[in-house]
């Protein structure tokens, strides 16, 4: 069976027949992939068209119409139909771009009389054929009737190398298969996603993703099968684990979308390079180890540094990197080793230097094969594809070296076995020669799977859901263009970049730089008509500070000579901003690619953005005419760049570029280059001249989005963003969503009824206000970057006054005004607000200089916690000790001064922090959504710490105190919609309120999860003018069963970091447990953040001195648990006088065997370490701490979480927890306020 269409491939075959005909190799569709280089900065407009060049067919091994060549050669299409129908080649001249040529020659094809098929095309006239049908072929297309009951695998927390892409692939994969009538049932352990609300998948279990828990839900459900690549890693090597020990036979349950020797197949190194190698497919010079010692003898045989180690099972590069001498190739290889589940690491030659490519292909069960998106990193190998930035589609390949990538690929993902679903291919290409040699392939929908179907409008997870229960690529429609089917190759005449976000400033000790293991944390992608307009739209997009490329001040200009050149050497996060600083000092191109290896056409691409910033320094503002704006603004350029290069103001060039009539048009992304009518509204914009919006007159709400993921700002507003647009939806508001973050579910085309892929900047917001005209925008769901744009959003409705599309009334700001906003951020307004009200906060003030903050911890007493105002995720925030520590925070840390001042709060010592979640409506009306104690004490990032709900150890006079509080101050602030809350109780019972915040939070899913209500949903609603008594939503609800929300922590990806908990925020996720007992829910949530609870062995303890005496019940909770005790001199002295039966142990430096020894060994199964005062104490738990986390030793940083472990291991010995859908606890399960 093949299928050609004008876009690119159909690779198909048909099974069960050997019709023994060589397959054809196709021709191009137009020549090469590569953007003319524009002839000057001011004239030419470069528009990349992907698939142009597309191969028209490749065919399957087993079967192939030679008359396809001619197909390809001449123009032909060919097209599928239906299983009873027969199959029509088309054969047509020229290069036109259609699915239906006219007047093209027709010839049908019988497939036993293919013999000399090409020579016969050439003379063929029409003659009317029978074409074997689908039965004949021994395969009916078509849905499995034999599955009723399907179990996704989700891909727990957010973590480096696995982030909230899977959640937008495991939803559209619930959303699929419910479509088709199959009973869904999910495995999650995030409840800061989409896809584990109630109403994704028919039965919704929130729990850890380990084999023997996953068991227990088999034998519950007893599906029929599983779908194991939605999940990512996680979800692979819980299948893979499942299916080898025999839990799959054991229910009869079955693997769909990839089985399990292809998982294995693409999974384990050795296994991949045998496939490779049977198929002559080039990888690098190198050997599989399972040991160190085989490590070293493939070194040898490699015989030259750098090499590359690559973990098989592992996700994001986790335990790999670049050695580049001995020392680190041991240290790379152990920790490689450790990684690997099956303990193997590939160990290859370095190809650093050479090009990287990526493609996205799809295969369905009848051997037809697609290649959805070509995908080319900027930055060379040596960079993790996750940290580079990436362009789609590939730019600097010739047609030549594109068709033998598709070969490849196809070839690839026909060896490897995966027969229905997406997979991911990476290459390497020598820019000397062309030399193509394979990196790996991921068989299952990865990270750029969803960056591909982003920047195509193919929705890959969704197609390869339906493709694993029997559908064929043509069977299954084309949702934006409704009349193709996903057997039509994309094309796309735009560019489309993404660039890595990353957060090494939370992880003091850590290196910079970026290697082979995934460091970034979220990512950022925009699209545009020429690589310089979508690369500076993303740059922009990153929210870092900068506007774009260029026409700013950047530190990197006044580094001497050699910094520049060793961070252009070296791959870190900031290296372009360092490449703009050398070319704008007079680098040539040429040098800069020997420092680089970034190709040569990128870097005259980027020069030419140098040569447009020269221009626009040379000129006045008002010199910059119709024409010349359009040329610059095409090329990227914001209007905040503009006003740096000609020293005016943002607003003035605004204001001069809409006197000119220059304004952006907004194009929509097609699937098919334009060649049919797009039905979903997915836009995008350009400084083109038509503009493909066609805005409505509906009553509609525009969402901003928050952005790339960042530490602090994750997942979780995402989660609010998409519920608002769900609800709002519902009662009757046309939604428009407005976000740059391509992992997010927000940025699925079907989510809203209208989606803006676009930076969020005040320039690009208020481009689309006075496009759309909605009646209402909304800032409180996004985090901190929608509250950031308040006010210039504000300040421009009050200056425009624009009127709503729908005609009833003004554009507005829903929900808490920004003013509410700023009186709760600003210090000295809430500081006043809260004195009116009477709620106690911690003593502190506003330092505006170095002496203002020493004087006020004069004032208050150390410690104090000292942060900058305005902050999200705690971000360079400290609790200090004394002067000294507190001058080197303000030299290091911020910049102190009165434009930036600095908050000094008095630490409040052993207080349990709270946090609230409630929900106001217009009329004044409160209700608490959730109340919840923290495990860590107050000092602990409320994002880092544990938290249950309902509080477990607050008494009935704080809580009162607490509601009584919110209530207050929601009503004083006006706010209309969501609001956070936190407060510190100290063990006298008094309470002080830490911080409010008018605006959805981090912990808003988890609370929907934990009280069975959507709040989200709930604020969108009161925004758009709805009451809380309309909702039926009018109490505090307290649930009988417990949930528990644990943070999960990166440290393991920052080498060097301190493994401490502290007021700066670092995780990157969360993971919840629930159960109707708090040890059962907590042991739950460790469980499913990678910690592996231990019911018997050794408990290592290290406290210092504050800390010895509340350590004691815990040392003995655990004795009496059957644990042995183990510590160090002055604990061990101190447990021991208070009647602890205890083994003393070395200090690092005081000689050996000493604690690191016993790690090494196996000896200790639990640390709980804290940090000490004394240096070399400080050292030593340092490094015991990273230790533990190497060999994969929980560690307990905090006496709270020390206490919460000890009950949780208490309750798993006493009986085994037990799985619960998240739907069960809502029956009949929760009561009203005041109950127990």
């Amino acid at each position: 069976m093949v299928g050609v269409c004008s876009h690119g491939v159909v690779a198909a075959a048909m099974p069960a027949m050997e019709v023994g005909v060589k397959a054809a190799a196709g021709g191009s569709r137009g020549g090469s992939a590569r953007v003319a280089p524009l002839q000057s900065a001011f004239l030419g407009n470069a528009v990349a068209v992907q698939n142009r060049h597309s191969k028209s067919c490749a065919f399957a091994k087993r079967a192939g119409v030679a008359a396809a060549a001619a197909a390809s050669r001449d123009g032909g299409s060919i097209s599928q139909r239906g299983p009873e129908e027969t199959v029509e080649v088309f054969f047509y001249s020229g290069s036109a771009v259609g699915q239906s040529p006219a007047g093209g020659r027709r010839v049908k094809w019988e497939i036993g009389s293919v013999a000399g098929a090409e020579k016969e095309a050439a003379a063929s006239s029409s003659e009317d054929l029978p074409f074997a049908s689908w039965s004949n072929l021994g395969f009916n297309g078509g849905k499995r009737k034999d599955l009723k009951k399907i179990l996704v695998l989700g891909a727990g927390p957010i973590v480096i190398g696995q982030a909230c892409e899977f959640d937008y692939s495991g939803t559209q994969a619930c959303k699929a298969l419910k479509e088709e009538g199959y009973e869904v049932i999910l495995i999650n352990s995030n409840p800061a996603t989409i896809m584990t609300d109630p109403e994704t998948a028919d039965r919704t279990y929130i729990t850890p993703m380990t084999p023997e828990l996953v068991e227990k839900v088999l034998e519950k459900e007893r599906p029929d099968a599983i779908l194991p690549t939605m999940g990512g890693q996680t979800a692979l090597n819980l299948a893979c684990a499942l299916a080898e020990s025999g839990v799959l036979a054991k229910y009869n349950v079955e693997l769909i979308g990839a089985k399990l020797d292809a998982i294995q197949k693409a999974e384990d190194r050795e296994l991949f390079k045998r496939a490779m190698d049977k198929i002559g497919v080039k990888s690098a010079p190198s050997g599989i180890a399972h040991t160190l010692e085989e490590c070293y003898e493939i070194a040898a045989k490699i015989g030259e540094f750098p090499l590359i180690i690559r973990p098989a099972f592992t996700l994001g590069g986790t335990g790999g990197g670049i050695a580049y001498n001995k020392e680190e190739f041991e240290q790379i290889c152990k920790a490689g080793l450790s990684a690997s589940i099956n303990s193997q690491v590939l160990v290859e030659k370095s190809l650093l230097g050479w090009k990287e490519y990526e493609l996205e292909v799809m295969r369905d069960l009848a051997d037809n094969v697609v290649i959805i998106c070509s995908i080319e990193n900027i930055d060379a190998m040596g960079v993790h594809t996750g940290d580079s930035i990436t362009v789609a589609p590939a730019q600097t390949l010739t047609d030549k070296e594109y068709q033998r990538l598709r070969d490849y690929s196809v070839a690839i993902i026909r060896e490897i076995g995966v027969e229905c679903g997406g997979s991911n291919v990476q290459f390497a290409v020598n820019p000397k020669d062309g030399e193509v040699m394979i990196i790996e392939m991921n068989p299952r929908v990865s990270r750029s799977s969803a960056l591909a179907s982003k920047a195509t409008g193919f929705p890959i997870a969704k197609m390869a859901a339906k493709l694993s229960v029997g559908y064929t690529l043509d069977q299954i429609p084309n949702d934006i263009t409704r009349k193709t089917p996903a057997s039509f190759e994309p094309s796309i005449d735009y560019v489309v970049t993404k660039i890595p976000r990353f957060a090494f400033e939370k992880f003091p000790g850590s290196q910079p730089i970026l290697t082979t293991q995934m460091k970034s944390v979220g990512e950022a992608m925009a699209m545009g008509r020429t690589f310089q307009e979508s690369f500076q739209k993303a740059m922009r997009s990153l929210e870092t500070g900068h506007s774009g490329w260029g026409c700013e001040k950047v530190k990197e200009l006044e580094w001497d000579w050699d910094k520049v050149k060793y961070n252009l050497r070296t791959p870190n996060p900031d290296r372009m901003y360092s490449l703009y600083a050398a070319m704008k000092r007079g680098m040539t191109q040429a040098e800069a690619f020997d420092l680089t290896f970034i190709d040569p056409w990128f870097l005259s691409q980027l020069g030419e953005l140098l040569e447009c910033e020269n221009f626009l320094e040379s000129v006045k503002l008002t010199d910059l005419g119709k024409d010349d704006l359009y040329e610059v603004k095409r090329r990227g350029f914001s209007d905040k760049q503009i006003a740096y290069a000609t020293k005016t103001t943002e607003l003035e060039v605004r204001a001069h570029r809409l006197a000119q009539g220059v304004k952006p048009a907004y194009k929509r992304v097609d699937t098919c280059a334009a060649e049919f009518e797009a039905n979903t509204p997915y836009l995008y914009s350009s400084y083109d001249t038509e503009c493909e919006s066609a805005p409505t007159n509906r009553k509609k709400v525009l969402i901003l989005g928050g952005g790339p993921n960042r530490i602090g700002q994750g997942i979780e507003f995402d989660y609010c963003c998409c519920h608002a647009a769900f609800s709002l939806a519902d009662a009757g508001f046309e939604t428009i969503m407005m976000n740059s973050n391509p992992e997010t579910v927000s940025t699925d085309y079907d989510t809203s009824d209208r989606l803006y892929f676009e930076p969020l900047t005040a320039e690009d917001v208020c481009n689309v206000i006075d496009l759309e005209r909605p009646d209402g925008i909304i800032i409180q769901f996004g985090g901190q970057t929608p509250l950031k744009l308040a006010v210039p959003i504000q300040t421009y409705l009050d200056k425009f006054q624009p009127d709503a599309a729908s005609g009833e009334g003004k554009v507005k700001i829903w929900g808490t005004t920004p003013d509410s906003i700023d009186a709760a951020e600003d210090r000295k307004r809430f500081d006043a607000i809260l004195s009116e009200l009477g709620i106690k906060s911690p003593s502190g003030g506003i330092a505006k200089s170095e002496d203002d903050a020493l004087a006020i911890a004069a004032r208050v007493g150390y410690p104090v916690v000292v942060r900058p105002s305005y902050v999200l995720g705690g971000r360079a925030m400290e609790i200090v000790y004394n002067d000294e520590k507190l001058k080197t925070y303000l030299e290091t840390a911020v910049e102190v001064d009165p434009e930036r001042p600095v908050l000094v709060d008095k630490y409040l010592i052993d207080a349990t922090e709270i946090d609230v979640d409630s929900l106001t409506d217009a009329e004044g009306a409160v209700v608490i959504g959730g109340i919840m104690e923290h495990i860590e004490q107050a000092g602990v990032h409320s994002g880092d710490s544990a938290c249950t709900l309902p509080a477990q150890n607050i008494g009935s006079e704080a809580l009162e105190k607490i509601r009584d509080y919110t209530t207050k101050l929601a009503r004083r602030l006006g706010v209309v919609g969501l609001m956070n809350c936190q407060y510190a109780i100290m063990p006298s019972g008094e309470v002080y309120i830490i911080e409010a915040n008018p605006r959805a939070s981090r912990t808003v899913p988890f609370v929907s999860k934990a009280i069975g209500h959507p709040l989200a949903k709930y604020a969108a609603l009161v925004m758009s003018g709805m009451t809380l008594r309309d909702l039926n939503f009018t109490k505090e609800v307290i649930p009988r069963h417990v949930s528990v929300k644990e943070a999960v922590l990166p440290f393991d990806k920052f080498q060097g970091c301190d493994v401490l908990l502290g007021p700066e925020m670092r995780s990157t996720g969360e993971v919840m447990g629930i159960d109707f007992h708090f040890d059962k829910a907590f042991a739950k949530a460790q469980i499913a953040a990678n910690q592996r609870l231990p019911l018997t062995g050794t408990v290592f303890i290290s406290m210092n001195d504050m800390m010895k005496d509340k350590v004691v019940p815990i040392a003995k909770g655990f004795q009496d648990l059957g644990f042995k005790i183990l510590s160090t001199d002055g604990t061990a002295a101190f447990l021991a006088k208070s009647g602890v039966q205890v083994e003393k142990v070395l200090k690092l430096h005081e000689g050996r065997p000493h604690a690191a020894d016993l790690l090494a060994n196996g000896d200790i199964q639990l640390m709980i370490i804290t940090s000490s005062g004394d240096a070399l104490d400080q050292i030593d738990g340092r490094q015991l701490r990273r230790m533990a986390l190497a060999y994969k030793v929980p560690i307990i940083t905090t006496i709270a979480g020390a206490v919460a472990n000890l009950q949780a291991i208490a309750g798993l010995k006493e009986s085994p927890v037990e799985m619960m859908a998240l739907q069960d606890f809502f029956v009949k399960d929760v009561v009203a306020a005041g109950a127990n």
